[in-house]
């Protein structure tokens, strides 16, 4: 056992982490020259197109260092903020983590994030000043901010390059002499975190866990305590490139199970592995994912809820912090409202339905979920605008608020605060980390940052602001109940609660831009947006009309005014039938308002 290393890699996002790993596997010839290819580790088509990493990815790599073979476990995770649960996961089945800063960046809002989750573990902290080979590379200066961070000695930071293989070395001997050892009593019984698994349409689905105590054999007869189902492990082993069978995964060691699991729902993170007839308690995991943006996904076709259901579920299991139960609406039918950690993550699992399933899916507005009191005191969650209740009976409602930590470069300063001020943020703090680096905290309500905060933030800023929140609680707001009316029909899915200041300019933008996506009918569509029975703006759709007065050449006027007459009375009448076709885009109107 104490020839075991488990370690992780942190950074912010960009900052060359899979890059880094590449090296690493090439360096300790845990990949071939054939094999290998440019992030290597994200195999999901998305993370290659996009160029980042969606998934933890756990290999296992041997080195051997003064003559002694060393198993070294390496977990590369995802930099973005949507992803920090994937990250905290991992953080559990290490003991070392690997802080990777981009040396012509410096530290960025998520690199903090990630290295108070690895602290909090209490993991041994190696810092690496990556991209040394750039020419806009700062190193001294960010060795300058890595030491204000972590303390500990400027030689302690080491050198890297992913690109060109320089101080891979020095890592890996680091990351032996540093790491501690992995904890355990081999002789105990049998403990083992689960902390990923993925779906195999072949094998079903696989757990990937690290054994803390004793160790797991072929045909061991084993239990999952928080479900309290029992299997027989069919195969064990490690992760190799590709997993690759054992006989037994001993103590301190990271590994996989395959033990014939079909149900989704049987297989949680965080739970335990331990032997069946054995009374042992579960090991605690991590906590439970808070979800921060929530949003409706349908089917385009009713008739496949239950095909998407099973896509969620599937869908969960690789990506544990997606958080769904059942929901229906007047517009759309029955579908799911989701819980996402954020929009990229929002728009990710959608592409995913779409590429891994097949299912095309209609996505509602996000929102967040607020607290509303009833005039009898009762108190009760709103997770979509159309279950607030009448304002007649609604004595106030209170909205998240979260503190936002924002790092940007001095000169950015003015424009960044006016955005938060905007967004109805009120400044908490400002301090300087370096001379040209603020570090601006400021507490605002959850609500705005939901759409598109930050994509202007970025914006604003050319890319050199990076964004860290958390929730704080709940405040009260003075909110309304923002409606959408088709032709007097109130279309459920597009109605949203919102700041009674910032009420009539939306809606009054949300009618332009909806006139522009609803396609002509042959009726006249008028569009309104209502809070209670006040009407606050109203665009129409002209109506597609046929040129009837063609066929009359000369004669009297009143021949013309029949033929209009008759026309007019025939679009009233179709449009007392007529039902309006709401385009998907009209749906995600409200994101591309600017």
């Amino acid at each position: 056992m104490k020839h075991i290393r488990n370690f992780c890699i942190i950074a912010h996002i960009d900052h060359g982490k899979s890059t880094l790993a590449d090296r690493l596997l090439e360096f300790t010839s845990t990949v071939t020259q054939r094999e290998s290819q440019a992030q290597l580790l994200d195999n999901m088509d998305l993370e290659r197109e996009r160029g980042i990493t969606i998934k933890s990815h756990a290999i296992q790599m041997n080195y051997i260092h003064e003559g002694q073979e060393y198993i070294l476990n390496l977990i590369d995770t995802p930099g973005h903020v949507d992803f920090s649960y994937e990250v905290s996961r991992s953080i559990a089945a290490c003991e070392g983590a690997l802080l990777i800063v981009d040396a012509s960046q410096g530290i960025q809002a998520q690199t903090i994030s990630n290295l108070y989750l690895a602290l909090e573990q209490d993991l041994h902290i190696i810092p690496i000043l990556n991209k040394m080979d750039l020419p806009g590379a700062m190193p001294e200066e960010v060795k300058d901010q890595i030491i204000d961070l972590i303390g500990g000695e400027r030689s302690d930071i080491i050198p890297a390059s992913g690109k060109t293989g320089l101080g891979i070395q020095d890592i890996l001997t680091a990351v032996i002499e540093r790491v501690p050892a992995p904890v355990g009593d081999p002789d105990a019984p049998l403990q083992a975190l689960i902390f990923d698994s993925v779906f195999n349409s072949f094998r079903g689905i696989i757990a990937y866990f690290k054994v803390v105590n004793g160790q797991i054999k072929k045909n061991d007869k084993v239990k999952f305590v928080a479900t309290g189902k029992e299997y027989i492990a069919d195969e064990v082993g490690i992760l190799k490139l590709n997993p690759t069978p054992k006989d037994a995964v001993k103590t301190g060691d990271v590994g996989y199970i395959i033990s014939g699991i079909k149900e989704a729902r049987e297989v949680k993170v965080g739970d335990t592995i331990v032997l069946k007839d054995r009374q042992v308690v579960g090991i605690q995991g991590f906590e439970e994912v808070k979800p921060m943006v929530f949003a409706g996904i349908y089917p385009v076709d009713t008739d496949e809820f239950e095909e998407l259901r099973e896509a969620m579920h599937k869908l969960q299991l690789n990506d544990a912090s997606l958080v769904f139960e059942p929901e229906s609406s007047a517009a759309l039918g029955f579908g799911f409202r989701c819980g996402f950690l954020g929009m990229l993550h929002m728009e990710i699992i959608q592409e995913r339905l779409e590429r891994e399933f097949d299912m095309t899916v209609i996505t509602t507005v996000p929102n967040v979920s607020y607290i509303a009191h009833t005039t009898k005191g009762d108190p009760f969650t709103v997770n979509n605008p159309s279950e607030l209740p009448d304002p007649s009976k609604l004595e106030f409602v209170e909205e998240p608020y979260i503190k936002a930590n924002i790092i940007t470069k001095a000169e950015f300063v003015g424009p960044v605060m006016s955005l938060c001020i905007q967004k109805r943020g009120t400044i908490v703090n400002q301090h300087y980390l370096t001379a040209d680096r603020v570090e601006l905290i400021f507490e605002m309500p959850m609500g705005e940052i939901v759409f598109d905060f930050y994509d202007k933030l970025k914006t604003i800023s050319k890319g050199y602001a990076s964004f860290d929140y958390h929730q704080t609680g709940f405040k009260q707001s003075d909110l309304v109940k923002l409606d959408i009316m088709l032709n007097g029909e109130h279309v459920d899915a597009l109605s949203s609660l919102i700041h009674r200041s910032n009420s009539y300019d939306f809606g009054k933008r949300i009618c332009e831009k909806l006139r522009e996506l609803i396609p002509r009918q042959q009726f006249e569509i008028a569009i309104q947006a209502s809070i209670g029975a006040k009407i606050i703006a109203r665009e129409n759709v002209r109506a597609l009309r046929k040129d009837v007065t063609a066929k009359c050449y000369g004669g009297d006027i009143s021949r013309k005014r029949k033929l209009l007459e008759k026309q007019k009375k025939g679009k009233k009448r179709m449009r007392q039938v007529g039902n309006v076709e709401i385009p998907q885009s009209a749906f995600m109107a409200v994101l591309k308002l600017d």
